[in-house]
């Protein structure tokens, strides 16, 4: 199936002298990905999704488009690209692959060089006909990335790097510069994890006219095949044994945590979109990414939702909106007051290896964190790691990093660290220590698994003082059943790179549980229409290592579907629901669940 993209003529400032025909094409729109994955959660940093090459260090399936162009001829050839490994100064470019266009391989390989992501030239080719079949060639199964494809008839065009021309020049090519109104809703929920699931099924169920969104083709957030976290707290606790219904329906029937036990399939993908997809009351918006706000007189009006394969832009508009971003980026863009701290909890990309029939190899890799002589965890003659040993010791929530880096600004630069470690270790285990010999790479997670960014600000901050003192509140609804269990770099291992550790510890904090957390938490104290559940809610960052866990999440996503249900019923605002509809909140949980 041809992939045909638009052909535009366009002069554009920054861009070269006079009108010329430029194609763009867009690597996450290839008609036939290959082995190639879409990667869409640094848009909002760098501009755009890419296409991946998340091979392990094999390599990847070419990824396969068709363009139409008006007339042949010449075309200078830019690619969007960076070597990832740049920002290091480190040897080697292991994200290299070739760009092939009507199976000639151009001479420059991409992604050798540029710390950041930049137009890479690849020079002039001759295209006869009006079609052009154009193939990305990975090269190493290293993290190779590509964002776009220029092709330009102006030999000397020279491509803006500007963010802000950027996003202006693709959606002049993509014929994407107005939005496609797509519906009024009673509540718009961004964020398809736990607490936007159950937010989202609640008010459905509820009556309410709901729009879902969410930037991956599955649902689950950190629960999902694409993360692969377990779930923690707890469900249908007293005084509101009702409350976690919804969530008890998302549980997965088996649970593995560690090694190459943790299958994708275990997390039940399909079953959750399917519950999503039954309820006549939600509109689910899969493959796109909120990100623009239409904001009058601190009321949300609508927001702007991308999509991250096509470029199309859906303006969808609502009464009520909820953050469960778990970044709370729709409470940022409208202008909610929030916190971030200084230093952070991690995020993490789990990995496994798997045993094979046959001894294998695997390349040396001297761009990743040198751990010849070091310790991690699943290096068996070393203490430290969490008296799991063997395999199920690599790649475990504990392989975390990102705790004094900006969770926006180093958002890429931490996962990429992430990987930096697993290749790291395994080339230790592998080259140095001859272990593991019938053992490959099996899986790891390029979604991030994120536990701390921003948290709106409520009309109630709730903090680590309010769980110790046990501390009641009128409005206390959502049962915790977590430990205050705060991340911080393990001291066994954060000597290794002291600016940046790789191996976390647990700190547990014990309180009297289960605490049942305020309605308070769960709304915007200047955006007067705007929820928000998970992991972004108002608490301080010690209370967070207690309601950041899936359960309670869902369990938040709860009470804000049923608050939604009654401010659409009494046309108020969320902060009406505690100062006037307490009272009827609390019924709905014990009475008409």
């Amino acid at each position: 199936m041809k992939n045909i993209l638009f052909i535009a003529f366009l002069l554009f400032t920054g861009l070269g002298n006079g009108i010329a025909q430029t194609i763009l094409v867009e690597a996450e729109s290839f008609a036939n990905k290959g082995g190639w994955v879409v990667d869409q959660q640094f848009m909002d940093e760098m501009g755009s999704p890419y296409l991946l090459a998340h091979g392990l260090g094999v390599k990847v399936e070419n990824a396969v488009t068709t363009v139409s162009l008006k007339n042949g001829g010449e075309y200078r050839v830019w690619v969007r690209t960076k070597d990832w490994v740049a920002p290091w100064n480190v040897e080697g470019a292991p994200g290299k692959f070739n760009l092939v266009i009507n199976g000639n391989i151009l001479p420059e390989v991409f992604g050798t060089k540029y710390a950041e992501w930049t137009w890479q030239d690849g020079g002039i080719v001759n295209i006869s006909g009006t079609e052009a079949t154009i193939e990305l060639r990975d090269l190493t199964g290293f993290e190779g990335r590509c964002d776009a494809i220029l092709l330009c008839k102006d030999l000397s065009l020279n491509p803006t790097n500007s963010l802000k021309d950027l996003a202006k020049f693709r959606r002049k090519l993509l014929g994407t510069v107005n939005t496609k109104p797509t519906g009024n809703y009673d509540l718009v929920v961004i964020g398809g994890g736990l607490p936007g699931i159950t937010s989202s099924l609640m008010a459905a169920r509820k009556g309410l006219k709901v729009a879902l969104i969410q930037d991956r083709p599955v649902v689950g957030g950190n629960n999902s095949s694409e993360v692969r976290v377990w779930l923690g707290g707890v469900i249908n606790a007293p005084p509101f044994p009702k409350l976690g219904n919804i969530v008890k329906e998302l549980e997965q029937e088996k649970k593995a945590h560690y090694g190459d036990e943790n299958k994708g399939e275990l997390y039940e993908d399909d079953r959750k979109l399917a519950l999503l997809k039954n309820e006549k009351n939600i509109d689910l918006y899969l493959n796109c990414r909120a990100n623009e706000v239409i904001v009058k007189k601190n009321q949300i009006q609508a927001v702007i939702a991308e999509n991250i394969l096509t470029g199309e832009r859906n303006l969808i508009k609502g009464k009520l909106f909820a953050d469960c971003t778990g970044d709370g980026v729709i409470g940022y863009l409208s202008g909610a007051d929030f916190l971030m701290s200084d230093s952070i909890m991690g995020k993490c990309n789990l990995w496994n290896i798997s045993l094979t029939e046959n001894e294998t190899t695997f390349p040396t890799c001297p761009w990743a964190l040198d751990l010849t002589d070091k310790t991690f965890p699943g290096r068996d003659k070393i203490p430290g790691s969490y008296n799991i040993k063997g395999e199920k010791a690599l790649g475990g929530w504990y392989w975390e990093s990102g705790f004094y880096r900006d969770p926006f600004k180093y958002n890429e630069w931490v996962r990429d660290w992430n990987f930096r470690a697993m290749y790291g270790a395994w080339d230790a285990l592998k080259n140095v220590d001859n272990a593991y010999r019938k053992h490959k790479l099996n899986w790891s997670a390029y979604i991030s698994g994120k536990r701390e960014s921003r948290r709106l600000m409520g009309d109630l901050l709730l903090t680590d003082q309010h769980l110790l003192s046990s501390t009641a509140f009128d409005d206390g609804l959502i049962a915790t059943g977590w430990d205050m269990d705060v991340h911080i770099p393990h001291k066994d291992f954060k000597n290794q790179y002291p600016e940046d550790p790789y191996i976390s510890y647990d700190l547990h904090t014990k309180y009297k549980i289960p605490y049942l957390l305020p309605y308070r938490i769960l709304y915007s104290r200047n955006i007067n229409n705007l929820f928000m559940a998970g992991r972004d809610v108002s608490v301080t960052h010690e209370a967070l290592g207690s309601v950041r866990v899936m359960r309670t999440g869902g369990l938040m996503g709860e009470v804000v579907g049923l608050a939604a249900y009654l401010c659409i019923r009494h046309a108020v605002s969320p902060r009406d629901i505690y100062t006037t509809y307490l009272s009827e909140l609390k019924e709905e949980i014990i009475s008409k669940l």
